[in-house]
């Protein structure tokens, strides 16, 4: 009997040992899982609050992190960043389409380029362009423009594009006549362009503009869509060439002042005089010319008068020999 109660009493013994160990080995499987699943979840916590959308993987971290941290359920936060991905693409096509592209508080420029042949003399070409005080008479996109009473170099100007008008204060960097002219407008709406004229012919002027446009206001940038300016240019210059080929027969004076960095080098008045003074230079020389000319032919006739006068003398004295011959 004692030996059984021993049998017995050890079994026992056995038993409870082999439940305790599965039971702490079970302890520390769970603990040592809740920590693994308590750091991965600090960890992407962490990840998700650094993360920025739209970069490279950033733009899941946000909602990945919600789903683990149970505040959204995984549908619910893949939508919401898919629908917010939608809008900023959609907002930046919107904002390329009106200029607004690139970086912040850039504006898209405009580049327009149109050639012209006019069949009219160089200087008088020019001259109607620097008339462009009646610009308004004849091209639509012109509403006023007048040159400055105070400055030379600043000229006001009004002009429409479309339903849009636009107000501003042109300054000439560099205007050489029958050449150039070189430009630059500021404020919300800036133009930065050069027109230049070349001889083709005697009757015939080659006009090339070149303009840099920014528009501004969201009208003109609606036309920027369809690049409502440089049509808009296209068919202004045709109304001159019109114009001047056409519309209009006196011959114009119009402004022959000199422009370089902006500053006026010679005035409209002094570059008349210098044209009249060389005018006249020339016209001394042509008269000299002709005097010369005159000299020297009335010189020739003389001389030929006199060889004329010596074969008269020859031819007498020849018929006198034979004269006396004959006696």
């Amino acid at each position: 009997m004692p030996v059984k109660d021993k049998q017995d009493s050890g079994g026992h013994s056995d038993g409870s040992g082999i439940d305790r160990v599965r039971e702490e080995l079970s302890k520390y499987l769970m603990a040592k899982a809740n920590s693994l699943v308590s750091s991965a979840g600090k960890k992407t916590g962490e990840l998700a609050e650094k993360a920025v959308p739209g970069g490279d993987g950033g733009g899941l971290a946000e909602p990945v992190a919600k789903v683990l941290k149970g505040e959204e359920s995984p549908a619910k936060a893949l939508g919401g960043q898919v629908t917010e991905a939608a809008k900023e693409k959609t907002a930046g096509k919107v904002k390329e389409l009106f200029g607004g592209g690139g970086k912040a508080g850039e504006k898209k420029v405009t580049n327009i380029i149109e050639t012209l042949d006019v069949g009219l003399p160089l200087r008088r070409v020019y001259d109607h362009w620097t008339e462009f005080e009646e610009f308004s008479g004849f091209m639509k996109g012109v509403v006023e423009a007048s040159r400055s009473e105070d400055e030379a170099t600043v000229s006001d100007w009004t002009l429409k594009v479309g339903p849009s008008k636009r107000s501003w204060q042109a300054t000439v960097l560099e205007q050489v006549p029958d050449k150039r002219i070189v430009w630059e407008t500021k404020g919300e709406t800036k133009t930065h362009g050069a027109v230049s004229f070349h001889e083709l012919a005697p009757s015939l002027t080659r006009i090339v503009v070149v303009v840099e446009y920014t528009p501004g206001g969201f009208l003109e940038k609606t036309g920027n869509l369809w690049r409502a300016q440089g049509r808009r240019l296209r068919l202004d210059l045709k109304h001159f060439q019109r114009y001047v080929t056409l519309g209009v027969q006196e011959v114009p004076e119009g402004w022959r002042g000199e422009i370089r960095e902006g500053e006026l080098v010679r005035s409209h008045e002094d570059a008349l005089a210098a044209e009249e003074k060389e005018e006249g230079e020339e016209g001394e020389a042509e008269d000299r010319e002709e005097a010369e000319d005159r000299e020297d032919g009335e010189e020739e006739g003389d001389e030929e008068e006199g060889e004329y006068e010596d074969e008269d003398f020859e031819d007498e004295d020849f018929e006198d020999e034979e004269d006396e011959e004959g006696r």
